[in-house]
C-alpha cells in the first residue's frame, strides 16, 4: 500500500516527471535536426535551437506553481514528520527534557526552555560548515563547561577560541561569546521571537528561527539551501537555490 510519504510526494513528482520527459523529448528532436544540417549552417542552428528551448519553469504544467496547497502542506508536514519519528538521529542538543511535561514551577520550567534555547543556539552555529559527527564531541564539551547561558558570558575569549580549536570559523566562537554577554547584560534572557533573536550578534533568519521554533515553539521557517532545493524540484522551479530571492519565496 502507498506510504503517506507517497501519497503526499508522488503527486508532485509525477508533474516533475512529465516535465522532464517533455525536455527529454525536445531535446531529442534538436538533436535530430543539428544532425541533418550541413557543416556550414551548424553553429546557426545551435544557437537557434538554443534560444528556442524553454526554461523549465515555463515548461512546467499550468498547474504547477511556487506554491503550495493547504492539502499539499498538510500531506507534506505528515509524510516529514512520520520520517523523523522512524529515522532520526539522537543528537545530544535534541535530548533536552520536554520543559511542559507535567511541571507546575513556571520558573523551574522557564529556566529549562532558556537552558534548550541555548543548546540549540550553540549546536546551530558549531554546525555551520561542520558535520554532525564532529560537532558532537565539540557541543558535549562545550556544554559541560558552560552549561548556561550565564557560564559563558563569564568566560574570556581565550578560554572561548581554546575550547573552539580545530572546529575552524573562530568567528562563529566570537559571536557565541559576544551575544552571551549581550543577553546578560540586557537582562539575561534569550529573547523568544526570531524578529528579536536576529538582533544579537551573529544571529541571522536561519539560526534565528530554529532557535524560536524549537525552544520557544513559534511558527516560523528555517530555510537552508537543502530545504530550498527540494521544493524547487517538487514545483519545478529553475531559480539558483542559493538566491536569497528564491530562499523568500518558500
Amino acid at each position: 500500500m502507498p506510504t503517506t510519504l507517497d501519497r503526499a510526494v508522488n503527486p508532485l513528482l509525477s508533474s516533475a516527471s512529465q516535465l522532464f520527459v517533455k525536455m527529454s523529448q525536445r531535446n531529442n528532436t534538436a538533436k535530430a535536426t543539428v544532425i541533418r544540417v550541413s557543416n556550414r549552417k551548424r553553429k546557426q542552428t545551435l544557437v537557434e535551437e538554443h534560444l528556442q528551448l524553454q526554461d523549465i519553469e515555463d515548461s512546467a504544467p499550468s498547474s504547477c506553481s511556487s506554491s503550495f496547497t493547504k492539502d499539499e502542506i498538510h500531506k507534506l508536514r505528515l509524510a516529514l514528520l512520520e520520517w523523523y519519528d522512524n529515522n532520526h538521529r539522537d543528537l545530544p542538543w535534541r535530548t533536552f527534557k520536554n520543559a511542559s511535561n507535567g511541571n507546575d514551577d513556571e520558573e523551574e520550567e522557564d529556566e529549562e526552555v532558556q537552558r534548550r534555547a541555548y543548546g540549540v543556539w550553540v549546536s546551530e552555529v558549531m554546525l555551520q560548515q561542520t558535520r554532525v559527527q564532529t560537532v558532537i564531541a565539540y557541543y558535549n564539551r562545550w556544554m559541560k563547561k558552560w552549561p548556561t547561558i550565564h557560564h559563558l558570558a563569564q568566560a574570556s575569549l581565550e578560554e572561548v577560541n581554546e575550547m573552539w580549536a580545530g572546529l575552524g570559523y573562530y568567528r562563529r566562537a566570537r559571536f557565541l561569546f559576544e551575544g552571551a554577554k549581550k543577553i546578560v547584560a540586557e537582562g539575561g534572557r534569550i529573547p523568544k521571537m526570531a524578529s528579536m533573536l536576529q538582533k544579537i550578534p551573529g544571529i541571522g533568519e536561519y539560526t534565528a528561527g530554529a532557535i524560536a521554533s524549537i525552544a520557544f515553539n513559534e511558527a516560523v521557517p528555517v530555510v537552508d539551501g537543502n530545504v530550498v532545493r527540494v521544493i524547487a524540484r517538487l514545483r519545478a522551479i529553475s531559480a539558483n537555490p542559493k538566491d536569497s530571492a528564491t530562499v523568500r519565496r518558500f
